[in-house]
């Protein structure tokens, strides 16, 4: 699994940003279930999709604060 880059994560819209972030979540959630079950293949993904939706929480609080970043 790839991670985002913030600045592609700049150029979407807010309800973009918050269905990206829901859908992380749910998958984040399921890989968790499938690492119990001993069914993951790759461990790693789990901390990629944690930092991904962490980098949109801190694009979403930025526009909040009206933070610029380059």
């Amino acid at each position: 699994m790839k991670a985002t880059k913030s600045n592609d994560l700049r150029n979407l819209s807010e309800s973009e940003l918050q269905k990206q972030i829901a859908e992380s979540e749910q998958s984040l959630v399921d890989m968790r279930f499938r690492q119990t079950m001993g069914q993951l293949e790759s461990t790693a993904a789990i901390r990629t999709v944690r930092r991904d939706i962490a980098r949109m929480k801190t694009v979403m609080k930025e526009r909040s604060l009206n933070i610029k970043r380059d």
